[in-house]
């Protein structure tokens, strides 16, 4: 009986073009020496971690973390970059980890000039005895008054 429950004769030969379609229907199955059948990409994993922490590090660089995961992403960018021109695999990938990684680097860095900016431009109100003192005395300091 085969697959289907339908019974075959005991010498039944199976043509190479039935063999093949059964190969093409089969589920995955391995080769005999345990390796997945057929040629695969190589690929390249530190791209991808590259990658996923320059996005990271961009969605997340108006908070200080955002700087540190960048740096990370960037080194991470720049040598997957050079595995990249060894392997030939995920050089799109590197490119924008660099990419992503050094905006965010930049990012990081205007808001910490900013957050600078305003904690020198706002420092005597910070003893107020209410929010909206505080409030109050913030936007005195920043238009001028």
């Amino acid at each position: 009986m085969d697959a289907q429950g339908i019974e075959t004769p005991p010498n039944h030969a199976v043509s190479a073009q039935d063999q093949a379609v059964r190969n093409r229907t089969a589920p995955n199955r391995m080769a005999p020496n345990g390796m997945a059948p057929g040629p695969t990409a190589p690929r390249n994993s530190l791209a991808t971690a590259a990658l996923t922490l320059g996005v990271i590090s961009l969605c997340t660089s108006v908070v200080f973390i955002g700087g540190l995961l960048s740096v990370i992403g960037l080194i991470l960018g720049i040598a997957a970059l050079t595995a990249a021109e060894r392997t030939g695999a995920g050089r799109g990938k590197a490119v924008t980890a660099v990419v992503t990684s050094s905006l965010a680097i930049v990012v990081s860095g205007l808001v910490a000039v900013f957050m600078v900016w305003y904690a020198n431009k706002t420092q005597e109100c910070y003893q107020p005895d209410s929010f909206q003192q505080y409030t109050q005395c913030v936007r005195a300091h920043l238009n001028g008054d």
